[in-house]
């Protein structure tokens, strides 16, 4: 749930984790998850970007990944298949296990714009609210 560079850096100073997973959509885009991946580098930590918005974030992900030195692993919506597939009008392909980087201009798909309007998002909070109670594990 962290969502600064700063953030970050307290966490990995303070407690020195192996792998860190910024969430794109939630720390600023492209470019301040890379600088929260550099500061990661910097402490020995390895990236997984998180993915919770879609197949946007995730083709995001795709390019932000194929520039991090310590990129461990891409967190994906299974195999993109479904509604995913179709809110993209291009595919993220897949060789062997792997997701081939896409050829296409800019994130290398390109959003169903009426399929997302037909879908519009009417709620009135997010599904990621902080909680009012402290989460105690058993």
């Amino acid at each position: 749930r962290l969502t600064t560079k700063y953030e970050f850096y307290n966490i990995l100073n303070i407690a020195g984790p192996a792998i860190v997973q910024p969430a794109l959509g939630r720390v600023g885009g492209i470019w301040e998850t890379k600088k929260i991946a550099s500061i990661a580098e910097v402490f020995g930590a390895q990236v997984a970007p998180h993915l919770y918005a879609g197949p946007i974030e995730w083709a995001a992900n795709i390019q932000l990944s194929l520039t991090l030195p310590n990129f461990l692993i891409l967190e994906t919506i299974g195999i993109g298949d479904g509604f995913q597939s179709e809110l993209i009008e291009s595919d993220i392909l897949w060789e062997n296990g792997y997701i081939v980087p896409p050829s296409d201009p800019g994130l290398g798909v390109v959003l169903n714009e009426s399929l997302a309007l037909e879908h519009t998002y009417t709620g009135d909070t997010l599904h990621l609210n902080m909680q009012d109670t402290e989460f105690t594990p058993e």
